[in-house]
This record gives structure tokens, sequence and C-alpha cells, in this order.
């Protein structure tokens, strides 16, 4: 099959430098560099977040569109989708990292999962600073630009992080035992994986060793989400990316998400998102 949209490494974007785990730029000279990368629709394999300190446009995170504004900061990991339109006086900073990046550095190997904004919902992942903050903010990008030292950059991403998630965070997690974050974790990561093969919430709950009844109140209570539109969001969101792809007809996608028949994929489509792929797929051109 062939690749639906492009996925970008950080070597790729770094226009030459040897930069696997980590690229920390101001937003206006890696823009000049990649802009035409990020008009369109691609991926990435690392985690990526930018900060505007001026400019305006859009930029579309797995197909939901938001304007960007001033002290604005947008995070986006591995796997998503997303393309920008910026006018031309957009500034700011662009920090990419691996998945790697902290993994020798962190005890707990899955930290990042605690922050909203690192969960993959893309409304989760769209900020404003206060104004109180900008300030401290700004400072933290600032250092992050002149630091050379890897652990010392480390602790300062980590501080930002922190930063964001007390002041710009508006809903608070409730506290979550440990054990049930890790089944839904678990159950997202399946899901990641099977997503073509396995549509049941029983299928999944059988490779939980939990029963369906106790899978479906977890997401109920940790997202507010049935297990079975947990599956119908990912299905629904590879519909998506594949659609962009105009090589591929609404048959060959259909096909790789393991459907039926075409007319089978169309009802499920029209009924989870409101119009048809081939709508969909005319919209994203418009």
């Amino acid at each position: 099959m062939k690749q639906t949209i492009p996925v970008y490494d950080i070597c790729s974007l770094s226009m030459g430098k040897d930069q696997q785990d980590l690229l920390i730029e101001r937003l206006n000279h890696y823009l000049l560099n990649n802009y035409n990368k990020a008009m369109h629709q691609h991926g990435h394999s690392f985690f990526h977040l930018v900060l505007f300190t001026k400019g305006s446009g859009t930029h579309t995170l797995d197909f939901t569109k938001f304007n960007v504004q001033p002290w604005q900061i947008y995070f986006m990991i591995p796997g998503q989708v997303h393309n920008w339109n910026f006018s031309q006086d957009t500034d700011g900073y662009v920090i990419h990292f691996s998945e790697t990046f902290f993994r020798s550095f962190l005890v707990q190997h899955d930290y990042l999962e605690r922050f909203p904004f690192f969960s993959g919902n893309s409304k989760d992942q769209v900020l404003m600073i206060p104004l109180t903050e900008r300030d401290e903010v700004k400072a933290l990008f600032e250092k992050l630009l002149t630091e050379v030292e890897i652990d010392m950059i480390r602790v300062v991403m980590l501080q930002l992080f922190l930063l964001i998630e007390r002041t710009s965070v508006k809903e608070k997690k409730k506290a979550v035992p440990q054990q049930k974050l890790l089944v839904l974790r678990n159950f997202q990561q399946l899901i990641n994986k099977h997503y073509r093969t396995i549509k049941l919430p029983k299928e999944y709950a059988e490779l939980l060793y939990i029963t369906p009844n106790h899978l479906n109140a977890l997401c109920q209570d940790l997202l507010g989400k049935t297990a079975g539109e947990l599956i119908r969001e990912r299905i629904l969101l590879e519909a998506k990316r594949m659609l962009t792809n105009a090589d591929l007809t609404i048959t060959q996608i259909a096909y790789e998400l393991n459907f039926q028949d075409n007319s089978y994929f169309n009802r499920f489509f029209r009924k989870n998102v409101g119009i048809t792929p081939d709508d969909f797929r005319k919209s994203l051109n418009n």
C-alpha cells in the first residue's frame, strides 16, 4: 500500500544537522527551511511542540482546525498528522524530541503520559499561556536555545512541562489509581496495534484479562467514553488519514481497514462523521 502522508523524522527537518533525538529552534528560522513541508498534511515520528509569540494563521491537528494566536502553545505526539498555514510574521519557538530522549533519564518511562497535552487528544493539546506566566515560559525557551548540556536541557524541558500543566491546563486531572491508568494505557496501545483487525470491546477485554463490563466502566470513568467509542475513533482517524492520499480509492481504504465491503465502510463513516468518505475527501481539497 502507498503511504498515506509523509512522515518525517528529526533528521529530515534539521537541514543537514546530525540531530536524531533533539531539535530546538526559533520558529521563524525553522519555517524558512521547512514551510513547504509544514503547509501540507504530514506526520512526525517524534514529539513536537511550538510556542507562538507573534503571527496568525491556522493549523490543523488530526483534522481539527485551530486559529493561531500569540502565546498559544501546541503539542503533538508521534503518529499524529497536521499541517500549518501561517502569516509571514509568525515567530516563536519549536522543539522536537524523540520517544527515547527521556527514556534513560526518567525512572518512570511513561512519565510524559501524565501530562494531558501529551494525550494524543487534539482538544487537550492546544493551550494559551496566561499573561502572568509568559515571561517565565519565554525565559525557559531562551535557556533551551543556549544550553548545551543534554541533561540540563531535559531538566529545563520538564520544568517547562510542569509549569504549563500548572498554569494553562484548565481541567485538573482527578487522582486515579495507577492500576486503572495502566489498564487504560494498555487498552489504547492494543487499539493502536490491532484496530484494523479487532473491532469489538469484548475481544480487547480478553487480551487484557478483564471483563467487557469492567473495560467499559473504566473508559467511562476516566475518559467519559465507552470502549467501543475509543475503537471507532481510532478507525475513523486512520480512515481520514488515508483519505488524504488521492491515490487510494475508497474501496482500497475499506479493504485496508478490514471492512467487509465498500458499502459497509461508507455507512460506518457516514454514521460517525456525518458525511461520506468521498465528501470528506472533497472537503479536504476545498
